[in-house]
């Protein structure tokens, strides 16, 4: 038996749209079981922001799932992460956008107001990378603890 976290991403992967706005994307999301919904979202998430950063992740349609991966981050034992993707979240507003266009436009704000060369979520950039890294043995150890329980 495959003892991965991808064995639940996997049969949900191209049946949940991340490149649609929230509605699309929850009422697809919210067909699934509540681990294969967990493994997804902290998948796609870390998976962004290991890549690119947290500015990489809210400008891309992924942000869509950034509510979800919260809750997602919990759910494996990652409370750290989890606390520093909703300050995160803050620099959106009270109400975080699930809809890409309006995350945009608050970043374009962003670098009319400070310059181009500033980078928009930096404080979290290293923080939230060393909590995916190592916060309870790490993203992939945690996300296959959480996919091998009963």
């Amino acid at each position: 038996m495959d003892n991965s976290y991808w064995r639940f991403v996997e049969p949900i992967w191209d049946a949940v749209s991340i490149y649609d706005e929230s509605e699309t994307f929850l009422e697809q999301f919210n067909k699934f079981t509540e681990k294969q919904k967990t493994l997804f979202a902290s998948h796609w998430v870390q998976s962004e922001i290991m890549n690119g950063g947290p500015g990489q992740l809210f400008s891309n349609p992924t942000g869509v799932l950034v509510p979800e991966a919260v809750v997602a981050f919990k759910n494996i034992g990652m409370s750290n992460c989890a606390k520093t993707l909703i300050k995160a979240m803050q620099f959106f507003g009270k109400t975080y956008p699930g809809n890409r266009s309006i995350r945009e436009e608050i970043l374009e704000e962003f670098y009319e107001k400070y310059g181009e060369y500033i980078i928009p979520l930096e404080e979290f950039e290293d923080i939230i990378a060393t909590e995916i890294e190592e916060e309870n043995c790490g993203f992939e150890d945690s996300a296959n603890k959480y996919a091998n329980q009963s």
